[in-house]
C-alpha cells in the first residue's frame, strides 16, 4: 500500500478533512497520554519530594544525616538508571508490534510498583531498602517506555501544524503531577503531626495512584494504533531494535541527549535538591517549601503548553534557545534569592527556572519524533530521552547534596550553568523538521 492509496483518514498529516472518528481517536489518545504522563510523573514527583524530606529518616536513619540524604537521593536516581533498559526493550517492541500494547503494559507496571512502595514498612533496615530500590527500578523501567510511547501515540495521529501543541498536552502531565504531588503533600503535612506524616501520611500519594491506573487502563484499551505505524507495517518496513538504532544513528542520540541535559539538571536541582536547601539551609518549613514549588509548577503548566504551540509556529529550535536563556538567568539567581528570605523573590526565581524547563519540554515530543524515521522513532526517541535523564537528571540532586556538604553552594549553580551552555551549543546541530510529515522523515 502506497501513500497515494491510503484513505483520507489514514495520513497523520496532509490536507484531508479530519473526520469525527479521527477527532474522537485524537481526543482519546491525548487524554490517555496525559493521564499516563500524570501518573508516571506524579509518582516521580512525590518520590523526589519525599526523598529530600522524610525518606532519609524512614529508610536510611542509621547512616547519619548527610549520608542518609545522599542515600535517599541515590534511590531516587535508580529510577533514572532503569530508564535506558526500559527504552531499549519497550522501544524495540513499540517499533516492532506497535505503540498501543507497550503503553498498556508500562502503565500497569508503574501503577503496581507505586502501590507497593506505599505499602512498604519503614525503619526495617537493609532488606526493605533493597525492596525500595527494586520497586524504584521498575518505576524507571516503565517510564523509559511510557514517556515516549504516549508522546508518539499523540504525535502520529496529529497533522504537522499540531504536533508541538499535542505533544505539549502529553508532557503537561509532568508539571500537573508536580502540582498535584505538592498539593497533596502540603495538605498532608499541614493537616497532621510530623510524627503521623512520617508514620503513614507519606503513603497516601502512592496509594492514590491506583485510581489513575483504573481510569487509564479503561481509556487505553479503547485506543487504536497510530496510522503512521500502520502505514510503515503495510509497506513491510523493517523495525529497528533499540541496540540497532544506537549503531545507525548514534550522533543523533548524543545530540538530543545533550540538548536536553541542561533542563534536566535545572529541574532536579531546583525542584528536588532545592526543597532540601530551602528547609535545611534557608530556614523555611516543609509546608512553605512545598508551596513555593507548587506555585512555580502551577504557573509552568500553561508555559509548557505555550512552548508546544509556539514551536508549531516558529520551529522547535528557537523555543529551545528562549527556554535555555531563561533557565540560565534563574539558576544563577536561585541561591542568592533563597538566602534573602524573600518568599516572593524565591517564588519568582523558581517559577522562571521551572517555566523555562517546561517551555522547552513542551516542544520536546515533536522535536524528538521529527529526528527519526518511523521504524526507529520509538527506540531513538526513548533512548535519547532516557540517556539524558540517567546521565543528568539522576545525578543532579546527589551531586548538589554532596557539594552542599562542603558549603560551596555557588558551585552547584556554576555546574548547572555550564551544562545549560553545552545544551545551547548543541541546539544548532539539530534538524528543523517542524513542517515535515512524520511519514516522510528518513
Amino acid at each position: 500500500m502506497t501513500r497515494e492509496t491510503l484513505s483520507p483518514t489514514t495520513p497523520p498529516g496532509g490536507n484531508s478533512i479530519e473526520t469525527s472518528s479521527q477527532r474522537s481517536q485524537k481526543t482519546k489518545t491525548v487524554t490517555s497520554g496525559a493521564l499516563g504522563s500524570a501518573l508516571e510523573w506524579f509518582d516521580f514527583a512525590v518520590y523526589g519530594a519525599l526523598s529530600a524530606t522524610v525518606f532519609p529518616a524512614i529508610f536510611f536513619s542509621g547512616l547519619g544525616e548527610a549520608a542518609a540524604l545522599i542515600a535517599s537521593f541515590a534511590t531516587f536516581g535508580v529510577g533514572f538508571l532503569a530508564r535506558p533498559l526500559g527504552a531499549i526493550i519497550c522501544g524495540h517492541f513499540g517499533d516492532k508490534y506497535g505503540r498501543r500494547p507497550v503503553l498498556l503494559a508500562t502503565f500497569i507496571l508503574m501503577g503496581v510498583s507505586s502501590l507497593a512502595i506505599g505499602l512498604l514498612p519503614g525503619n526495617q533496615g537493609i532488606s526493605i531498602a533493597i525492596v525500595l530500590v527494586s520497586l524504584r527500578f521498575l518505576q524507571g523501567f516503565s517510564l523509559g517506555g511510557e514517556a515516549t510511547g504516549a508522546q508518539l501515540m499523540a504525535l502520529e495521529h496529529a497533522s504537522a501544524n499540531q504536533r508541538g501543541l499535542l505533544g505539549a498536552f502529553i508532557n503537561v502531565g509532568s508539571p500537573l503531577s508536580q502540582v498535584l504531588a505538592n498539593v497533596t503533600l502540603v495538605i498532608l503535612s499541614t493537616s497532621m503531626s510530623e510524627a503521623a506524616f512520617r508514620d503513614w501520611g507519606w503513603r497516601v500519594p502512592f496509594l492514590m495512584s491506583i485510581l489513575l491506573v483504573i481510569v487509564g487502563i479503561y481509556i487505553r484499551m479503547r485506543l487504536e494504533e497510530t496510522p503512521v505505524f500502520l502505514e510503515q507495517k503495510a509497506a513491510a518496513s523493517e523495525s529497528v531494535s533499540g541496540l540497532q538504532v544506537l549503531k545507525t544513528m548514534p550522533w543523533m542520540i548524543v545530540k538530543l541527549m545533550l540538548v536536553r541535559a541542561g533542563s534536566n539538571v535545572t529541574f532536579y536541582t531546583i525542584s528536588v535538591y532545592g526543597l532540601n536547601y530551602l528547609t535545611a539551609h534557608a530556614g523555611f518549613s516543609k509546608g512553605d517549601a512545598f508551596i513555593m514549588i507548587l506555585v512555580a509548577n502551577g504557573i509552568s503548566v500553561g508555559i509548557g503548553l505555550l512552548g508546544g504551540f509556539v514551536s508549531d509556529r516558529i520551529g522547535r529550535k528557537p523555543v529551545l534557545v528562549i527556554a535555555i536563556i531563561a533557565q540560565l538567568i534563574a539558576v544563577a539567581s536561585f541561591f542568592p534569592s533563597a538566602e534573602s528570605g524573600n518568599i516572593f523573590l524565591i517564588i519568582l526565581t523558581v517559577t522562571v527556572a521551572i517555566s523555562g524547563v517546561q517551555f522547552e519540554f513542551g516542544s520536546q515530543p515533536a522535536l524528538y519524533a521529527e529526528q527519526f524515521p518511523t521504524n526507529m522513532r520509538f527506540s531513538g526517541s526513548a533512548l535519547s530521552l532516557s540517556f539524558s535523564q540517567v546521565l543528568f537528571s539522576a545525578p543532579a540532586p546527589i551531586v548538589a547534596a554532596a557539594i552542599a556538604s562542603t558549603g560551596n553552594f555557588w558551585l552547584i549553580a556554576a555546574i548547572n550553568v555550564v551544562v545549560l551552555l553545552v545544551s545551547l551549543l548543541f541546539v544548532r546541530w539539530l534538524k528543523e523538521n517542524h513542517t515535515s510529515e512524520l511519514s516522510e522523515i528518513r
